[in-house]
């Protein structure tokens, strides 16, 4: 099957583009405490995506650390996707940042792809007035032309890939390209470390080998679609529409609909055994404006990532479309479906993961108890328990996907000071001041060299009955951040065992001890 022949374009660093840093300042967007995307200037100082932010400031001391919003992102590229749909109607966005649209009736008009390519730039590059770049590919299929961006002829001219050349152009790529882990993993492990090795293989081959996930991604290897395009208007009754009354002018009411919406839909969905990859988000104003945008997922939309693409596309038309009225109707269409997989057992043991579900879940609960009530952990460096695990939002990670950050050895850098395990089993959220005394009821000091003044021998806890220590371990020195003074701390940590059996982690800063973990 030959895969529709597509245009994408990309503006690199529209994270950063989006906060209005010009790109010869250093600049990084991190999430998670990790780089997503950094300026020209900031990557010819050593800062580069996936870094940790302590790293990337390591590197390039006058970096700007900024903070991702995706709202912003999807509002300032709304009128950059306005201007391509002068050209095309079916503009399909993939993330806010890169776009594109099957390329058959407007090359034909516009007399081929080359000439289609240099209008889309004459259009485009106004509206970025310089505030970024702009790469445009032509080639056989989605996947291909997003590669083609990302050549080093894409930074000064467009690349067009010729027609049926997608496959060969792809053929020396590594796997990795393919986004797909742990199926590039196996890959190279088998000795398949291009796209044109795995191209090669038997498709019957590799559905048995290695499933529904193995066969997309064989497909796209081969320069063809993911999945086979489908231009027909879907069933009206998987369409879900939002009466409004009166007209909204406002995002925040615009949103509450948009998440019913997405509810509904993927309830309508589920029902059927269907799962979303591209969805229509239309919209109707008073006075009988009608907006229409595509947007695309590389999976399966969720729910939460329904109202999210919705809610982004609505902040966008608000703000920048110019409206003369407010939005009286909004529908979702889901414009591409496939087959869910349901519970299906995967390849790489167990069950597939209900990412749905979860997701579903934790928009109920951020509903519920606000966006950024929902955390999920992830390992840090640190040496004090409280440090070594970080807590941030369920808003800024994808929850269907496995995460590197969650893997106890994702921390490799060594943490001279580091408590040893085991681990704590009770880290309390705020310290709680203690007493720490010797034999004769004075209190333990620890010097500068990290030596006790005496053997603890009584721990006091307020209102609590003192308890004798039993054994004691340590002391732990640290002194962290020695080169700043607005920010070094100097701490010393015990572990103590008392004579209820209960032991528990210590630890002394500016004279005053703390109660800062409890094991069992």
């Amino acid at each position: 099957m030959t895969a529709t022949r597509t245009l994408t374009l990309w503006c690199p660093d529209w994270p950063v583009v989006s906060w209005g840093i010009p790109l010869d300042e250093p600049a990084a967007v991190v999430v998670a405490n990790r780089v997503i995307a950094c300026s020209p200037a900031a990557r010819g100082e050593g800062v580069a995506v996936g870094q940790r932010r302590r790293e990337a400031q390591g590197r390039c001391p006058d970096v700007a650390v900024l903070d991702r919003d995706p709202d912003r992102e999807a509002r300032l590229f709304e009128p950059l996707v306005m201007t391509l749909e002068t050209l095309t109607p079916l503009v399909e966005v993939t993330i806010p940042g890169r776009v594109s649209f099957p390329t058959r009736g407007p090359s034909r008009f516009f007399g081929g792809d080359h000439a289609l390519c240099r209008l889309v730039a004459d259009s485009v590059l106004p509206v970025l007035d310089g505030r970024g770049q702009a790469r445009i590919a032509v080639a056989d299929g989605g996947f291909a032309s997003r590669l083609a961006t990302r050549t080093l002829e894409a930074r000064t001219t467009p690349v067009v890939v010729p027609v049926g050349a997608s496959a060969g152009f792809l053929a020396e790529l590594p796997v990795g390209t393919l986004d797909r882990p742990q199926l590039s993993d196996v890959l190279e492990r088998l000795g398949l470390r291009t796209l044109g090795s795995f191209a090669a293989l038997s498709p019957r081959d590799v559905l048995g080998r290695f499933g529904r996930e193995g066969q997309q991604a064989h497909r796209l290897a081969a320069g063809e679609d993911e999945h086979p395009p489908d231009l027909r208007r879907p069933a009206p009754d998987l369409s879900v529409t939002w009466e409004f009354d009166p007209p909204a002018e406002r995002i925040d009411t615009c949103a509450f609909a948009a998440k019913a919406l997405a509810d509904e839909l993927h309830h309508h969905l589920d029902a059927n055994g269907l799962a979303c990859t591209r969805v229509a988000i239309e919209a109707r104003t008073e006075t009988g404006e009608h907006l229409l945008r595509l947007w695309r997922h590389e999976g399966a939309l969720s729910a939460a990532a329904l109202a999210e693409r919705a809610r982004w596309q609505l902040d966008g038309w608000l703000h920048q479309a110019k409206l003369t009225s407010g939005v009286a109707r909004l529908t979702l269409i889901p414009d591409e479906v496939v087959p869910a997989v349901g519970k299906q057992l995967g390849f790489w043991g167990g069950r597939a993961e209900r990412a749905d579900d979860i997701t579903r879940v934790v928009a109920r609960l951020q509903g519920l108890l606000g966006p950024d009530a929902v955390m999920v952990p992830e390992w840090r460096g640190g040496r004090a328990p409280s440090e070594q695990i970080a807590l941030i939002p369920a808003g800024v990670v994808d929850l269907g996907e496995e995460r590197q950050a969650t893997g106890r050895g994702w921390v490799r850098e060594p943490w001279p000071g580091q408590i040893p395990a085991p681990s704590p089993a009770k880290v309390l959220f705020e310290p709680e001041p203690i007493e720490v005394l010797d034999p004769v009821g004075r209190s333990v000091v620890v010097s500068g060299r990290g030596e006790l003044s005496g053997e603890p021998a009584l721990v006091s806890r307020g209102r609590v009955r003192p308890r004798s220590v039993q054994a004691w371990a340590g002391p732990w020195p640290a002194d962290e951040r020695w080169w700043d003074p607005a920010t070094q701390r100097r701490r010393a940590r015990l572990q103590v065992l008392l004579d209820d059996g209960t032991a528990h982690l210590i630890t002394v800063e500016g004279g005053v001890w703390y109660l800062e973990a409890t094991y069992g």
